[in-house]
């Protein structure tokens, strides 16, 4: 018997979840897309703007880029984050006010 039969041969292959160290992301709780993850520690609005959601190629190439939070300022000047997904229904009432003059430009009440 030569010595490379004596030896199993070893591929790499997928380690089975029962074996791994860290735990998954569904024990850890997290979303299946971890931009959409709410922060613990109370953010201010910069903070919250600057937060990406998504940032990827899609298939065609183009690079979708959507934020966490969407800042909205009202007509009395409060600017709020609004949360892409859990705030996605104040965000659709705030387009819907979008109106656009006379110029082309958007005015949004």
């Amino acid at each position: 018997m030569t010595k490379s039969a004596e030896r199993p041969i070893r591929q790499p292959v997928s380690v089975d979840w029962h074996s791994q160290d860290e735990p998954t992301v569904k024990e850890r709780n997290l979303t299946a897309n971890p931009g959409d993850r709410i922060a613990d520690e109370p953010q201010t609005v910069e903070e919250k703007a600057k937060q990406v959601a998504v940032d990827v190629p899609d298939i065609t190439g183009d690079r979708i880029t959507v934020p966490t939070y969407f800042i909205v300022e009202y007509p009395d000047g409060e600017k709020k984050a609004l949360h892409h997904v859990k705030d996605a229904q104040q965000i659709s009432d705030v387009i819907r006010q979008a109106r656009v003059d006379e110029n082309g430009n958007r005015i949004w009440w």
